[in-house]
């Protein structure tokens, strides 16, 4: 049974319950109002950022949804926008009928030409990955080879008659095509800009003036063909000239085209690194006999001419005047007035500091105080003397015959 001030608390305490609840929805009530006003004045204050922001997160998702997912920036790339990339004429090219695959791999390369016999491969070796084994397989799985200004490495390795024959002179703007070849005449004249030229080969065409080699060449059966210029591919001087028609021709002759760019992973992994000797041209053993020999002939020369070495005695014994002397002659000739003031007053402390018994280890202040005892004058007087900086070899010499006395008197004394 529960007593009646039990009953009276319990009220008490139930009735107070609903006036705490009442207060903390009050507080969380003001605390909601307190926090929307900060946030509608700093909306306020920043609603040009924001605006700005908005704007240019929009500009970008329209610019990442309107670009090409599949670019690249390898020059002469099929997949490059840019200036120095080809897309414009792989695009072309399509829109023709030919079937452009995109290759960066030897391996990627000859499966494409095993599904795809008889298609043209464009090949744009330029830092020479492919050895003479890769490029001859290319040679052999496809119809026709197009090379784009290929190096002595890779002209080796096609073993074709085609060389290196310079480069087109500057100030050339465009090449005739001069030949009988069938696409650089129906294509005509073409941009020479950074061309090089090449020679050897069956047909010649665009070459500059009276030049043995020309920008174009091509092996007797067509299989081969040499380009001596990315001016004729490229997206930003496709337009010029017969660029495009001459691209064209030359890379769509088939329904099929493997454009491919060779990368570091084409290089050959199971072959050991070159020596210094097969890095080394031919001629370098016969030059290095040749000058050891030389080199001998040079030592027997002047070995005879010179005679053997004599060995003489030299005197051990200099005289100190003789020393001194020489080392004056130095000071003299290089007007070290200050180095030879230095020794002067060094050697009449030291002179000072045995005559007074002093020992070895004596300052200079100590040897002066009692070179002033002894001769009676004040120490302040010798210590300016002693340390004088003579400016002149005439006042040097004035200084050191002023010090040279100072030593007679103390000694005398």
């Amino acid at each position: 049974m529960t007593s009646a001030p039990g009953k009276a608390k319990e009220r008490g305490t139930s009735e107070r319950a609903p006036d705490r609840t009442h207060d903390q929805d009050g507080t969380f009530a003001e605390q909601s109002v307190r926090w929307t006003g900060r946030l509608r004045g700093w909306s306020r204050r920043h609603i040009a950022w924001m605006i700005i922001g908005a704007i240019v997160v929009v500009l970008g998702a329209l610019t990442l949804a309107q670009s090409p997912a599949n670019t690249d920036k390898a020059p002469l790339s099929a997949r490059n926008p840019a200036p120095d990339g080809a897309m414009a004429a792989a695009e072309v090219l399509r829109r023709h009928g030919v079937t452009v695959t995109e290759s960066d791999s030897f391996a990627t390369t000859t499966s494409l030409l095993a599904r795809k016999p008889g298609a043209t491969v464009l090949l744009y070796d330029r830092n020479g990955y492919l050895d003479p084994s890769q490029l001859h397989s290319l040679l052999e799985s496809a119809g026709r080879v197009v090379v784009v200004t290929p190096g002595v490495r890779t002209l080796t390795g096609l073993s074709s008659e085609i060389r290196h024959a310079g480069v087109v002179p500057n100030g050339t703007s465009t090449l005739e095509a001069g030949c009988g070849q069938a696409d650089p005449l129906a294509a005509g004249p073409v941009s020479g800009k950074n061309g090089f030229l090449y020679t050897g080969a069956e047909a010649i065409c665009y070459r500059p003036g009276s030049n043995d080699g020309g920008m174009y060449a091509a092996s007797a059966d067509g299989r081969l063909v040499v380009l001596g210029s990315t001016a004729l591919l490229s997206n930003d001087l496709l337009r010029e000239g017969g660029n495009a028609a001459l691209a064209f021709r030359t890379l769509g002759s088939a329904p099929d085209l493997v454009w491919y760019l060779p990368g570091l992973g084409d290089i050959p992994g199971d072959g050991k690194p070159p020596t210094l000797n097969e890095l080394a041209p031919p001629w370098v053993g016969f030059l290095g006999l040749w000058l050891m020999v030389v080199a001998l002939l040079a030592v027997l020369w002047r070995g005879r001419r010179l005679g053997p070495l004599v060995f003489e005695p030299l005197p051990l014994v200099v005289k100190a005047a003789e020393t001194a002397e020489g080392r004056a002659r130095l000071y003299q000739d290089s007007r070290a007035v200050g180095r030879a003031a230095d020794n002067l007053r060094a050697g009449a402390l030291t002179r000072l500091a045995r005559h007074f018994r002093l020992g070895p280890e004596v300052g200079a202040d100590s040897v002066i105080d009692t070179a002033a005892r002894r001769l009676d004058v004040p120490a302040q007087e010798l210590r300016m003397l002693l340390d004088h900086q003579p400016r002149t070899e005439s006042e040097l010499v004035r200084w050191a015959q002023s010090i040279e006395k100072l030593e007679q008197e103390a000694t005398a004394a």
